[in-house]
């Protein structure tokens, strides 16, 4: 064969060239007589190392939804808490000081507070058992302890006794605490 010097036709030249060694080859093989037969310990070794491997993807496939359901958790919890805290934190100023607005600034944290605990909850149970029941239980500490200050809040003017109240925004304190510590740090 001698050099082509046309690049058209060194396309054509080469497929032709392929397929004239791919039938040769395969003119060349011939079938083997006899049966199949499997070797029982390299069958056995191929199960167990197939069981292990399908072990180990389910492994990291539920890591990865748990990952996923701390982040859907954790990452927003602040953002949610911290204006509830905002808020009841005015209400309880503006009793303390007898202001003309208590009630207005007690009816958003009541209502923040209130929104809060709507948000946390509807989250832990969007993320169902993905989610640590550890972290899960603190959550729902938190939804409990949030929605009874808000009923506290609720209930306060200027004459009411303020013990409620404090022990109802300890255990918001304490929940609130509790989560932030079973979350990974930012």
């Amino acid at each position: 064969m001698g050099v082509l010097r046309s690049s058209r036709w060194a396309g054509p030249a080469c497929a032709g060239l392929a397929v004239t060694v791919g039938l040769v080859v395969a003119g060349c093989a011939h079938s083997v007589a006899g049966t199949a037969t499997v070797d029982p310990a390299v069958a056995a070794a191929y199960r167990s190392e197939a069981a292990s491997s399908s072990a180990a993807a389910s492994s990291s496939k539920a890591a990865a939804a748990a990952d996923k359901a701390v982040a859907d958790n954790c990452d927003p919890f602040r953002g949610t808490t911290g204006p509830a805290v905002t808020k009841f934190n005015d209400f309880v100023s503006a009793h303390d000081n007898n202001a003309p607005d208590q009630d207005d600034k007690r009816d958003a944290a009541v209502q923040t507070l209130q929104d809060a605990a709507r948000t946390v909850e509807t989250r832990y149970t969007d993320s169902g058992a993905a989610l640590t029941p550890d972290l899960h239980q603190k959550l729902v500490d938190y939804v409990n302890a949030a929605r009874a200050l808000a009923d506290e809040s609720g209930k306060m003017n200027h004459t009411a006794p303020v013990g409620p109240l404090n022990d109802a925004s300890q255990r918001v304190n304490d929940a609130l605490n509790a989560v932030r510590a079973a979350c990974p740090p930012k």
